[in-house]
């Protein structure tokens, strides 16, 4: 093989690279609008769920970010708050939606995204008693009074520890403390 072949198959092999990243891109910049749409509609609907009697909901935001929704009765009465909460489980990161009363107390809880060991880390999903154990209860002072899934501490722990650090964070934001 002589110095020709080498350059032959150097610049056909930077070819396909070129016209995959190209296509990979083009595919990018046609599904992103169409994924960011479908990701704020499952949150709009999480929304919704966490907190069903609420009219309507407005995001506070810190720059572009949202920390968390005011949630609003009729002649806009504040019921609650609601904030997402993520943490890394065993194996991905957990997104919560969590609603709190204006006094701290939880009223519901989502969990809006997971991908955890299926019939391990999901049981935050199958079980129902674990998101059940969580309402009434101060969100930023669960400690102990949560009891985490046997065989799926690592994931329970997360969720747990998630929402308990988002509203300690809100609520001080709220109090000013």
């Amino acid at each position: 093989m002589g110095r020709s072949d080498y350059f032959r198959y150097a610049l056909t092999l930077a070819a396909i690279c070129f016209v995959a990243s190209a296509l990979l891109g083009a595919v990018h910049g046609l599904t992103s609008p169409k994924i960011l749409g479908q990701q704020a509609r499952q949150e709009e609907s999480g929304l919704r769920e966490v907190m069903p009697e609420a009219i309507s909901f407005e995001a506070v935001k810190e720059g572009e970010n949202t920390i968390y929704y005011r949630a609003f009765g009729p002649n806009k009465r504040i019921l609650g708050y609601v904030f997402k909460a993520l943490k890394k489980g065993y194996s991905t990161e957990i997104v919560t939606l969590t609603a709190i009363d204006k006094d701290g107390a939880i009223s519901r809880i989502k969990i809006l995204s997971q991908n955890e060991t299926p019939g391990i880390g999901t049981k935050i999903i199958d079980l129902s008693w674990f998101l059940e154990q969580f309402m009434g209860k101060n969100a930023s002072d669960l400690g102990n009074s949560v009891q985490a899934i046997t065989g799926a501490t690592i994931t329970s722990r997360a969720v747990i520890d998630s929402i308990q650090k988002r509203a300690k964070e809100i609520m001080e934001r709220l109090h000013g403390r």
